[in-house]
């Protein structure tokens, strides 16, 4: 048995919908066995798949090909979770709000901009 690899990344919620999963695999964020995949690509057990949503990367081996969603607690049964870790929220972004040194007055534009790419909204 083969399963489209949109299909087995909804399944394990590795994306809320499979327009996503299928969106993701268009786009070349996912990778099977280190290749770029189409959404169509089959996966069969031992394949490792790779995800990336934003500044996160997900690695996944298969242990089992499921083609309908099931709840998380069988889903997690179904791969091998070899993601980095991510990396803490206080390191990538600045304090809430933008905050900076008392004194410094508002940012400007370059600042915006480089505030909004460290958010990820760039």
């Amino acid at each position: 048995m083969t399963v489209r690899v949109d299909k087995w990344l909804w399944a394990v919620r590795a994306h809320k919908t499979r327009t996503a999963a299928t969106a993701a695999c268009n786009a070349g964020r996912v990778k099977v066995n280190d290749e770029v995949a189409k959404a169509a690509t089959k996966l069969d057990i031992g394949d490792t798949v790779e995800s990336r949503k934003g500044d996160q990367v997900m690695v996944y081996r298969v242990t089992t090909l499921i083609e309908k969603r099931v709840g998380a607690k069988q889903a997690a049964e179904c791969y091998e979770d070899h993601s980095p870790p991510r990396p803490s929220r206080s390191a990538v972004l600045p304090p809430p709000g933008g905050a900076r040194e008392r004194g410094m007055g508002r940012p400007t534009k370059r600042d915006r901009r480089r505030i909004d790419e460290l958010r990820g909204r760039r």
